[in-house]
């Protein structure tokens, strides 16, 4: 349920070094809250979906476990540990449980979000 930028408007979260790799924080935008992952340390990746597990009622994604299901790179909410696939927010046990996902990018040593 990837959600579309609306005319790339690009927002800083916070700087690549404030992630540890391979886990992720919260960031506030527009009111909502959106989880930030890093994975990899050396050629980091960055990817942002909801921070709101819908199967446990919770912002709790951002706290997640981080790691990989087959190809998919996913986080596994700290509740019931269901999976959410980092690219697309789909929650691999519940589908209907989805979360939304933002376009996101690293550029000038800053992550950058979309929403």
């Amino acid at each position: 349920m990837h959600r579309a930028p609306q005319l790339q408007n690009w927002t800083a979260v916070c700087a690549i070094d404030e992630i540890v790799p391979d886990t992720g924080v919260c960031a506030l935008l527009g009111g909502r809250q959106v989880a930030v992952f890093r994975v990899g340390s050396t050629e980091p990746r960055v990817f942002a979906i909801d921070n709101y597990d819908p199967n446990a009622q919770a912002a709790v994604l951002s706290r997640g476990l981080v790691g990989s299901i087959g190809e998919r790179i996913v986080v596994a909410s700290p509740i019931y540990k269901q999976h959410f696939d980092l690219h697309s927010g789909e929650c691999l046990e519940a589908p209907e449980h989805s979360v939304a996902s933002y376009p996101a990018r690293l550029e000038g040593g800053k992550v950058w979000i979309a929403p």
